[in-house]
């Protein structure tokens, strides 16, 4: 077991020398992202983001500015929390519509050289082997530059909309992505030797079938019987991203995410999160420190602070009010609509079991710095920055605040959220990076070439580290998982029907009577089946995770 690394107090490591952050750019293939209404603004951009040329031109930017990575939120459904009725998230243009973010991935790959991309996609509404398929290819075409954030489906819209009618309860979400990503392994790591590459021209043979192994995985949730189609990539698996620090998910984190995205209104609410995922992380075996942490952060740059003031009332004009509502009510699962305007919000309020626990948690708990949590404190906050911090002023007021955040919740970074686009993203590279590096916070111009997850650990180390749980599966030391029990007894289960039907069909030829076997029961109507169905609708406890292979 590893040991827990003493938490950083302050930005500052050994020797005096500040701890180097990591930003990246946050943005989202819909009009209305984190500040809707915004779209008003007459130098925002937001509405052309259905065309190539709003993602090349971000992209150059960003390249220009050296920032780590874009990040791209996604989502499957619209909110349809607040009063109950997708018409105001239409409306108000509020995450709605979304067209598909990795689709202009490689395009702005082609026109930078070190910019990575963290994608979003879900694990509830497509089988892993298209999704390992997909984020192959995209880091074969990338160079390695590709990172995947891992989320569960939550909406009832999203999940009606591929045939469900009631989404997958919230902690079972957890488990049936703690599999998925074993299949993931599976392909990723363990389908290809690194010598399956063969090129042999005197014998006609570009790859050797022998050095290809077939997965398969028969688990609870998904069964595999394949090689994985594409060849290895240069990371092989994508720099993991993660969001969600619920019980269940800081679980699932501590497995697998090599980065987590958090969200709070202060620091000193997110640290106790923070330091619960990296104590988990060591209990799994793995060094704590090397699991990331980037706080959502949205800035609003002036030269001076007088010119961020001003430069923030415009934009308080063009906030849509509803349209933040809409996104509180949709995360939260509270329809803020039926609430009076000075009552406490509290989490009894959210009456959708279909919602992100750890966002709702976090905004509806107080503290010194939100002592109350009220539906006019929620509108008043909730139209700029989607209810994550927000920092108005100066280059050198905006980087205190950052120090605050670093020093306070020990975190690796921030994931800048835009008011307006490019604008906010323009003044972060002009304004904010050369003071965040005057300071000593910022990485001076890197190598080019580096993968997604070089950039964070450094050269030579683009694969998974050897302490995380997708290193088990790694080809030279794969070794396949047993079948699920209920796939077992599923097997017997059909070999003994088969028995009983060959019996009868002997006995109806020579006339003998059959008897039926005596005291037995299928196992789908077994007391301890049926006690076990009513302790998977009960919160799954952390046991319950798949024991891992220690790498």
């Amino acid at each position: 077991m590893v040991a827990l690394s003493e938490p950083a107090a302050s930005a500052a490591s050994t020797e005096g020398k500040k701890k180097q952050i990591l930003l990246n750019a946050f943005d989202m293939s819909t009009i209305g992202h984190m500040s809707p209404g915004q779209w008003k603004q007459p130098n925002d951009q937001s509405t052309t983001k259905r065309r190539l040329d709003y993602w090349i031109n971000l992209a150059k930017l960003l390249e220009k500015g050296d920032i780590n990575a874009l990040f791209l939120a996604d989502t499957y459904g619209g909110h349809d929390v607040y009063n109950a009725s997708l018409d105001d998230c239409i409306r108000r243009a509020a995450q709605w519509p979304m067209t598909d973010p990795t689709i202009p991935i490689s395009a702005m790959a082609a026109v930078t050289k070190n910019l990575a991309f963290g994608i979003t996609a879900s694990t509830s509404f497509e089988p892993p082997f298209l999704l390992a398929k997909r984020f192959s290819s995209l880091d074969h075409f990338t160079q390695g530059r590709v990172g995947w954030n891992i989320v569960t489906g939550y909406k009832k819209s999203a999940f009606k909309a591929i045939g469900i009618d009631t989404p997958v309860e919230h902690d079972e979400r957890y488990l049936q992505a703690d599999e998925y990503m074993r299949v993931l392994y599976k392909l990723w790591e363990g389908s290809w030797s690194d010598h399956a590459t063969i090129a042999d021209a005197e014998n006609d043979a570009y790859f050797d079938p022998d050095q290809i192994r077939t997965i398969s995985h028969h688990g609870k949730y998904y069964d595999i019987e394949s090689k994985h189609i594409v060849d290895p990539s240069p990371q092989r698996t994508p720099f993991l991203f993660q969001a969600g620090t619920s019980e269940a998910g800081s679980t699932f984190a501590s497995k697998h995410a090599e980065a987590i995205f958090v969200s709070s209104h202060s620091p000193t609410a997110l640290r106790p999160k923070v330091d619960n995922i990296r104590r988990l992380a060591a209990e799994e075996g793995r060094d704590p420190r090397t699991v990331k942490f980037f706080a959502t952060f949205t800035p609003i740059l002036g030269r001076t602070n007088e010119e961020a003031q001003q430069k923030h009332q415009e934009l308080l004009k063009s906030a849509s009010t509803i349209g933040g509502l809409v996104l509180f009510s949709g995360w939260t699962g509270i329809d803020i609509s039926k609430i009076p305007l000075d009552q406490d919000i509290t989490a009894e309020d959210s009456k959708e079991a279909n919602k992100i626990t750890s966002i709702m948690s976090a905004f509806t708990t107080t503290n010194a710095e939100m002592p109350r949590w009220t539906p006019r404190v929620v509108a008043e906050k909730a139209s700029i920055g989607g209810l994550g911090p927000v920092s108005v002023g100066s280059p050198e007021t905006v980087a205190d605040e950052m120090e605050r955040w670093i020093n306070q919740a020990d975190i690796d970074g921030f994931n800048i959220a835009y008011v307006t686009t490019p604008g906010t993203f323009e003044d972060v590279v002009e304004l904010l990076v050369p003071e965040l590096r005057r300071r000593g916070l910022y990485p001076e111009k890197i190598e080019d070439g580096l993968t997604a997850r070089e950039k964070v650990y450094g050269k030579g180390q683009a694969r998974l580290r050897d302490d995380h749980a997708g290193s088990a599966y790694k080809y030279d030391v794969y070794r396949e998982d047993p079948p699920h029990p209920d796939k077992v007894k599923k097997e017997l289960s059909e070999e003994q029907q088969e028995v009983e039907v060959a019996a009868k069909q002997a006995s109806a030829t020579t006339g003998a009577a059959y008897i039926e076997p005596a005291g037995e029961q299928t196992p789908s109507s077994s007391a301890s089946d049926q006690q076990g169905r009513v302790a998977d609708r009960e919160p799954l406890p952390r046991h319950l995770f798949h024991q891992w292979p220690r790498p």
